[in-house]
């Protein structure tokens, strides 16, 4: 089995200070995220992943968040198995010390 590629947060952070354009998706309940995310992630919910791909690019690739970094590797592996590119942000936004806004 391949091994699921993970990025710290604070590199997370210090891409997005830095201006990269990055692909991220929270994968936290919406209740989560009311409470702060990161301002140029997409919100889609675990529960709900499987009816949003189409909307992904397979030639994209895409970080995962959640709060801890274990609902986002299991989201990880299940776009990798689709064949996606995935990257899992371990330690979840409760390592990330970047600029959070609430979900609008």
């Amino acid at each position: 089995m391949s091994e699921l590629n993970t990025i710290t947060a604070s590199e997370v952070q210090t891409k997005l200070e830095a201006g990269e354009d990055l692909n991220l998706i929270d994968v936290r309940e919406n209740d989560e995220v009311a409470e702060g995310m990161i301002p140029q992630a997409t919100h889609i919910p675990m529960g709900d992943i499987s009816m949003h791909l189409d909307e992904l690019d397979q030639d994209k690739e895409y970080i995962v968040i959640c709060r801890s970094g274990r609902r986002s590797e299991n989201v990880g592996w299940f776009l990798h198995d689709h064949g996606y590119k995935v990257t899992n942000m371990t330690g979840g936004m409760l390592e990330y010390e970047g600029e959070t806004k609430p979900k609008a």
